[in-house]
């Protein structure tokens, strides 16, 4: 036996017997694998997956995150699972609520989004799809900042059970989406040339991204906007009613009121298994 383990080590038995296999690249036609290139235009999203936990071996309820790069005007949902049948609606829906026109599609690499149903919606409404490319974790950095600075913060890293989605979905569509884009400020990144030639984010403005929309070149004194400067607002909606929901509260009520819809929504919840 240890002869032949000694054959074994030697080169000669390996150039003859063993035989390597080269690890191939999976090749998914479905969307171009580069960053998004908005070029100041609005309407190029972001959109990440944020689980909420397992307990037992079953899934718990799935957030969908959608973040706008130049406005970060940001859509979340709940969905109870992230197949490719459940996820089609819920991506419709979340699509609808931007006030403008989407023109971009970009996420990571997972088969919730990299699939034929999603690539067939996002074909149908002219929406171009992008997807991570490997070694360059800042394709999707924005999105994965805001699953931690919103979502993780609000709604936490512990189990909620996949039957809760629709009452999470409630409370974002009703409360948490208009506090997020009306009366949450965002850092807005200005970027900034070093002396040794390199780009420095700098964030000097912090505004709600209904006013990083509203300041947008086009926007002020118009009713409709004008192409090539920025896109156009979806269907009747005008300025004038975007601009009288962020006025409905101020600041200090839409958060007071998520707030209290946020405790009642978890108040329902069974309590936490102890050990």
């Amino acid at each position: 036996m240890a002869q032949i383990y000694r054959l074994r080590k030697s080169a000669g038995y390996r150039k003859q017997r063993v035989v390597y296999h080269c690890t191939r690249a999976v090749q998914v036609a479905i969307g171009q694998r580069r960053a998004p290139q908005p070029e100041g235009r609005p309407g190029y999203l972001r959109v990440d997956t944020v689980h909420q936990g397992d307990r037992d071996g079953v899934k718990g309820v799935y957030h969908i995150n959608a973040v706008d790069e130049v406005t970060q005007w940001e859509v979340v949902s709940a969905t109870a699972q992230i197949s490719e049948a459940a996820l089609k609606p819920v991506l419709e829906a979340m699509l609808r609520q931007f006030p403008f026109r989407i023109l971009g599609f970009h996420s990571d690499n997972g088969s919730e989004f990299i699939n034929h149903i999603v690539a067939g919606l996002l074909n149908k409404l002219l929406i171009e799809q992008t997807k991570s490319r490997p070694r360059h974790c800042n394709d999707n950095a924005l999105a994965e900042c805001k699953n931690g600075a919103v979502i993780r913060k609000h709604i936490g890293y512990g189990y909620i059970a996949a039957e809760h989605a629709a009452a999470l979905q409630s409370f974002y569509l009703q409360y948490f989406n208009p506090y997020l884009n009306f009366h949450r400020p965002c850092g807005v990144p200005e970027g900034v040339i070093n002396a040794k030639g390199k780009e420095r984010k700098r964030y000097r403005w912090y505004a709600t991204p209904w006013e990083i929309l509203r300041q947008l070149p086009g926007v002020a004194g118009s009713r409709r906007w004008v192409w090539p400067t920025v896109a156009d607002l979806k269907g009747d909606l005008t300025i004038q009613e975007l601009e009288g929901w962020a006025r409905r509260q101020t600041d200090m009520q839409a958060a007071t009121a998520m707030q209290a819809a946020k405790r009642k929504l978890f108040a329902s919840f069974p309590e936490r298994r102890t050990a």
